[in-house]
């Protein structure tokens, strides 16, 4: 049988031994929210069918419903092999929007907040090899209630502006795979570039004494470093290459690892296939350098949407896809927008030498506006940003291609100065916690409170404008009395600017709404050309600039200002486009 999304969803953490369980599931709305008094926990089979992973309100889920959904139910059996006894049966879910519980056979198995990262229940005790077991997952998704992420999700029954179609409920692969109780959880890889070598910090489910852990480095198929240690929590282990070659654009080369946990007789507990790519990002001299060398940031804002199935690419392809379409506009990486991407996209990027920054999709938090006195899940929509946004960093922390994390976009609004200084603080430090081998950009556009990167945001559609706020002190789209310390010589990028709509002749407008930044003016492909060439020509020969990202890769909905239509079919003379991009100030390397 053929199911979507077949492909392995975690790649740098492989194991051969894995049950897709995505396809057709039975599934409920539950828009009067009686499931529970209903019992249907224990239900057996939902009248009505859905295609997982793909949410309701696409098409590809074969449901297509864009109303509100703040509750729904989903249903499926699985069976457990019998040659799984003996062993943990762990229950993965990519990402489920936003609240969900998992029932198996009535019981419930777990839960889980947040609808951007993934988790992961071990359901042992719940089933028995060789059997089949209900399971049953309830959904609650309220985007409209100011206390949970939502991104780019409309939070008005109809798409507007920048916000589009919602996604409740499962957006991403669900599977199962069987592991040793010893097994390990995950491998954080930390690269070092200046001393030629790859540091490795395991973590295991359970950890006893006698067990080994070998950490085998190949290149193309040939052993390149090895090194076996005693297995503890946290025993981290470093293996110094001979003859390293570095991961950058030009080479996205990347090393082979494998990680084997061997009993003290030599039994093989766990096998897990991963890979690293040896590179280094740093700050230095208001300029970002890769690798020792300085780099002008072409980046392109990427929000990740289909027209057939909104946040979940109808398929591997189309995530290779959407980097090769942006390198071939001349860009060299992606600000990913208000979306925390599926992990088969770093996947890509790695392999395709694609820079990005990982982003939170934090709109429809309230707590910038907080809702004042009158909303008391303030504090617990922190709490969930929180936590969230640690397991976001922690799922990605290993793609070379990731070389910013972005926790926050236009945090303008606030209802207390000093706890909106504190907030983002708190998480910048954590993120530096998390990843101190990373710049943070605090906030995308404004208000910076304490930060790496000096982003600002500009919507300008005339040059002569553009270079005469470039040419201010680097505070002009941000409100200067906000501001907790002024610009202190941080890589200075425009990571938003352009957004120019232009509808190919012979195409009809995507809504009765739809827009770009040129508002309402109606430009000929030739004038549109002219003005992305402009205005980018004068970004690329700043001397101040570091950096920018082009608003962006392809139409979305109602907002049509993409390089690319919606369909990912070319608007532009693409060898116009092209060069355009790809120029670069003198001083880059790549």
């Amino acid at each position: 049988m053929n199911l979507p999304r077949n492909e392995y969803p975690r790649p740098q953490f492989e194991r051969k031994e894995w049950i897709n369980l995505n396809g057709e599931w039975s599934y409920s709305f539950d828009f009067s929210k009686s499931g529970d008094d209903k019992n249907w926990r224990q239900h057996g089979v939902f009248a009505d069918r859905i295609i997982v992973p793909f949410c309701p309100e696409s098409r590809m889920s074969g449901v297509g419903f864009t109303d509100f959904i703040e509750m729904m139910w989903y249903q499926r059996v699985i069976e457990i092999p019998s040659d799984w006894g003996g062993r943990s049966v762990l229950l993965h879910f990519g990402g489920v929007d936003y609240q969900s519980v998992i029932y198996i056979d009535g019981a419930e198995a777990g839960c889980h907040t947040g609808g951007n990262s993934p988790f992961t229940l071990d359901i042992t005790r719940f089933v028995k090899p060789g059997q089949a077991h209900n399971l049953v997952v309830r959904v609650k998704d309220d985007v409209r209630s100011g206390l949970q992420a939502a991104g780019k999700q409309s939070q008005q029954l109809k798409s507007a502006r920048c916000n589009y179609t919602r996604t409740t409920g499962i957006w991403q692969t669900v599977w199962m795979e069987a592991v040793d109780f010893c097994a390990l959880k995950q491998v954080r890889i930390i690269p070092d570039y200046d001393n030629c070598a790859f540091t490795f910090i395991p973590v295991f489910y359970n950890c006893r004494s006698g067990l080994t852990l070998t950490v085998d480095i190949s290149d193309g198929g040939n052993l390149v470093a090895s090194r076996t240690v005693k297995a503890g929590m946290g025993s981290a282990l470093t293996i110094t290459l001979d003859d390293p070659r570095e991961w950058n654009p030009e080479t996205p080369f990347l090393y082979d690892i494998s990680y084997t946990l061997r009993d003290s007789s030599g039994i093989v507990l766990d096998q897990v296939n991963s890979y690293a790519g040896l590179r280094k990002i740093h700050i230095e001299n208001g300029r970002c350098y890769l690798n020792n060398q300085p780099i002008f940031l072409r980046f392109v804002l990427d929000q990740g949407y289909y027209e057939d199935s909104l946040l979940t690419a109808p398929n591997d392809a189309a995530l290779r896809n959407d980097i090769e379409l942006a390198m071939k506009a001349g860009f060299n990486g992606a600000r990913l927008h208000q979306k925390v991407c599926d992990e088969r996209f770093h996947y890509w990027a790695d392999r395709l030498g694609y820079l990005t920054w990982g982003e939170f999709a934090d709109w429809g938090i309230d707590f910038w506006h907080h809702n004042g006195k009158t909303n008391p899940g303030y504090n617990l929509a922190f709490r969930d940003y929180f936590a969230e946004w640690s397991a976001v960093v922690e799922r990605d922390i290993n793609h070379p291609s990731i070389i910013t994390w972005t926790p926050f976009n236009e945090t303008s609004s606030f209802y207390d100065l000093q706890d909106h200084r504190r907030m983002i603080s708190d998480i910048y430090n954590l993120t530096r916690q998390l990843d101190p081998t990373r710049p943070v950009n605090d906030t995308s556009g404004y208000v910076h409170v304490k930060t790496d990167l000096w982003t600002v945001h500009s919507y300008s559609q005339n040059t002569e404008d553009l270079l005469k706020r470039l040419n201010e002190e680097p505070v002009y789209m941000n409100k200067r009395e906000f501001e907790e310390e002024a610009w202190d010589n941080q890589p200075y990028i425009i990571d938003e600017y352009g957004g120019i709509s232009f509808i190919p002749e012979g195409r009809k407008p995507f809504a009765d709404n739809s827009w770009g930044y040129n508002r309402g003016e109606k430009l000929t492909q030739d004038a549109a050309e002219q003005r992305i060439i402009s205005l980018t020509d004068a970004i690329v020969n700043h001397p101040r600039l570091a950096g920018y990202c082009y608003t962006q890769l392809t139409d979305i909905e109602q907002e049509q200002n993409g390089i690319y239509n919606y369909d990912r079919t070319e608007k532009f003379d693409m060898a116009l486009i092209r060069n355009c991009f790809l120029a670069r100030p003198e001083w880059s390397r790549f």
